[in-house]
C-alpha cells in the first residue's frame, strides 16, 4: 500500500518560516498586527505555500475564530423552489450577523473538491445541505469534520438535524381539491427516485388516493424540469388501447417546474385546460399566476423553511441542542383557474 502524505502543521510552516507558530497563526488568520514586520509575512506565506499547508478547522474552532459565513449546497440553482429557501436563509442570516454563501449540487457535477475545502479548513462557520441523497459523498466529509451543519428540505435518518416542512400534507391538500371536484382519475407526477421531499409526497399521494378510493391513481415520476414534467404527463395521458380519452382528468406534480412542461404536453396533445385535464402544481411562485391558464399550487412555507434551518444551524454553531425541526406553517391551496369538474366523456364540465 503507498505510503499515506503527511499533512503539514502549523509548527511546519514554523520551522520553515523561522518563526514562532504565534506568528504563522497571527499571519494566516490574517491579523494585521504590527509587531509582524512584512519581510516576516511574505516568509511566512512562501513557507505555507511550499508545504501546502492549509488550515485544519477544528484548530480554527478551538482557537475561536469565526467566519461568520454559512454556506447552502442546493441540488440546481434552476429549481426555482430553492431560490425561495435560499431568500429566506439569507435574510435570516443577515439578522443574525452571517453572511450565507450558495452553492451548487446536482447529478455529474457532485461537490467538488472546492467546496469540500470549505469545510476541511474552516472557511465557514456552518453548512446548510438541502442535496443529501443517501451515499452522497459529503456526508462522509462530514462524519470526520466538526463543521456544524444540518440539512434542509432533505433528511438523513437519525442524524437529528433534519429540517423539513409538512411535505405529505401538500399531497392530501391536492387530491381533496380535486376529489371535491368530483375527479375519480388522478394522476401524479412525481420526482426522482432517492429525493426525500418526492418520495414522501408520492407516498402520501398513495395513501389518500387509497383512502379516497379512486378509480384511478397512476404514477409517473421525471425531473423537477419542465422537460421531466412534459415526459411524465404524457405518459399518464396516453389513451388506453381502443379508447378515445386519457386516463386521467387531472395531474398533481410534484413541482411548479413539472406542472408548466406538463400544461405544455397537455396542449400538444390536443387537450384542454381545465376542460379536458386539471393540473396542480407543487409550489407557489409568482409565475405562477401568469401562466395560460394561471395555475392552481399548493403554496409550501419555502421562505420559511430556509429561515428556519439557518435558526438551526446557528443554534447548532453556539452548542444549543436543536434536534429535527418541522416548520409548522401548513400547506395551503392557492385557487386559480387550471382546474375545475371534470368533464363527461364527450360532454362538459
Amino acid at each position: 500500500m503507498p505510503e499515506q502524505p503527511v499533512r503539514a502543521r502549523l509548527v511546519d510552516v514554523a520551522h520553515a518560516a523561522g518563526v514562532s507558530k504565534a506568528t504563522v497563526s497571527k499571519v494566516l488568520n490574517g491579523r494585521q498586527d504590527l509587531s509582524v514586520r512584512p519581510e516576516t509575512r511574505r516568509r511566512v506565506h512562501e513557507a505555507a505555500e511550499e508545504l501546502g499547508y492549509r488550515p485544519h478547522s477544528g484548530a480554527r474552532a478551538l482557537a475561536g475564530a469565526s467566519t461568520h459565513a454559512l454556506a447552502l449546497l442546493i441540488p440546481a440553482l434552476a429549481n426555482p423552489t430553492y431560490v425561495t429557501i435560499a431568500r429566506g436563509a439569507y435574510q435570516r442570516a443577515r439578522e443574525l450577523g452571517y453572511l450565507s454563501l450558495l452553492a451548487e449540487d446536482f447529478d455529474g457535477q457532485e461537490a467538488d473538491d472546492s467546496f469540500n475545502d470549505l469545510v476541511q479548513e474552516g472557511r465557514v462557520d456552518g453548512l446548510l445541505i438541502a442535496s443529501a441523497r443517501p451515499g452522497h459523498p459529503l456526508l462522509d466529509t462530514l462524519n470526520h469534520s466538526p463543521v456544524p451543519h444540518v440539512f434542509l428540505n432533505r433528511s438523513v435518518e437519525g442524524s437529528g438535524r433534519n429540517v423539513t416542512m409538512d411535505v405529505a400534507r401538500s399531497s392530501v391538500t391536492a387530491l381533496d381539491h380535486l376529489y371535491g371536484l368530483g375527479h375519480r382519475r388522478v394522476g401524479h407526477i412525481a420526482g426522482p427516485a432517492g429525493i426525500t421531499p418526492s418520495e414522501v409526497r408520492k407516498q402520501a399521494f398513495q395513501r389518500h388516493a387509497e383512502a379516497l378510493v379512486l378509480d384511478a391513481a397512476p404514477i409517473a415520476s421525471g425531473d423537477f424540469t419542465e422537460d421531466g414534467g412534459g415526459s411524465a404527463a404524457r405518459e399518464l395521458l396516453r389513451p388506453a388501447a381502443g379508447s378515445a380519452h386519457p386516463p386521467v382528468t387531472a395531474l398533481y406534480t410534484s413541482s411548479l417546474a413539472q406542472a408548466i412542461g406538463a400544461m405544455a404536453a397537455i396542449r400538444n396533445l390536443g387537450l384542454r385546460i381545465p376542460e379536458d385535464v386539471s393540473v396542480v402544481g407543487n409550489d407557489d411562485l409568482p409565475v405562477a399566476a401568469h401562466l395560460h391558464p394561471p395555475l392552481t399550487t399548493v403554496a409550501m412555507p419555502l421562505y420559511e423553511l430556509g429561515t428556519a434551518a439557518v435558526d438551526a444551524l446557528v443554534a447548532t454553531i453556539e452548542g444549543r441542542p436543536v434536534g429535527d425541526v418541522v416548520v409548522p406553517t401548513e400547506p395551503r391551496l392557492v385557487l386559480r383557474g387550471s382546474t375545475a369538474r371534470p368533464a363527461e366523456p364527450g360532454g362538459t364540465p
